[in-house]
């Protein structure tokens, strides 16, 4: 797996960072949303450096210029719901790319920490030998990455993947690892150094999806 860690190098991107994980700042639901969407602006201009690309000629009013412009064969999957903010992020910079949404969530049948992950819905156009996009702003264990990527690979194997997300455990990049193709790429913003006995990042920032659309039952 090719990993891209953003906040190796001071940037901007850590201001937004900074705003997710600040207890106080995180409160204000719409300001969470905005950040994680900002974020996922600046992980997709940097993912947009690897893609494929090809000439094509623009017509201008005074003449023509040739410039190099992205493929048209991206699908953006994100997974539902705390992935919705940094789909728009990303939808913002790859505004042609095709959409899919696929949900998956922790189960718990018994009630204690032990969870195993559920996915019940997936709509997406044709994905065989295309760009997959798959975003997720949280990568915890990793375990709802690779559920999801068996639920895709049944609709169709795509060229390449790129795994976008916010803040990853480094134990749940270790997992999924082994678990995804060798040429995958995975684009992420911090990486944290463990998870709780829950199996939620430590210092992460809490529930993303909560976060941003409010709590469940």
């Amino acid at each position: 797996m090719n990993i891209h860690h953003l906040s190796t190098k001071p940037s901007i991107l850590n201001k937004f960072i900074s705003e997710i994980r600040d207890q106080k700042i995180q409160k204000d639901s719409l300001r969470f949303r905005r950040n994680i969407e900002r974020i996922g602006e600046i992980l997709g201009y940097e993912l947009s450096k690897k893609l494929a690309y090809e000439t094509l000629e623009v017509t201008t009013p005074l003449g023509t210029k040739q410039i190099d412009l992205p493929k048209k064969e991206i699908v953006l999957c994100s997974i539902l719901r705390a992935g919705l903010p940094l789909h728009q992020g990303l939808l913002n910079y790859f505004d042609a790319a095709e959409n899919a949404f696929i949900s998956a969530y922790r189960h718990h049948p018994n009630k204690d920490v032990a969870f195993e992950i559920v996915v019940e819905y997936f709509a997406a156009p044709a994905i065989e030998n295309k760009i997959l996009l798959l975003a997720d702003p949280m990568l915890a264990t990793g375990q709802s990455l690779v559920a999801v990527h068996e639920a895709i690979k049944k609709q169709g194997i795509p060229k390449e993947i790129h795994i976008v997300a916010v803040i990853a455990s480094q134990e749940g990049i270790d997992f999924i690892e082994n678990h995804f193709p060798e040429n995958t790429h995975l684009w992420i913003a911090a990486i944290d150094p463990k998870l709780n006995e829950k199996g939620y990042i430590i210092p992460g920032l809490g529930d993303a999806g909560d976060l941003a659309f409010g709590t469940k039952l």
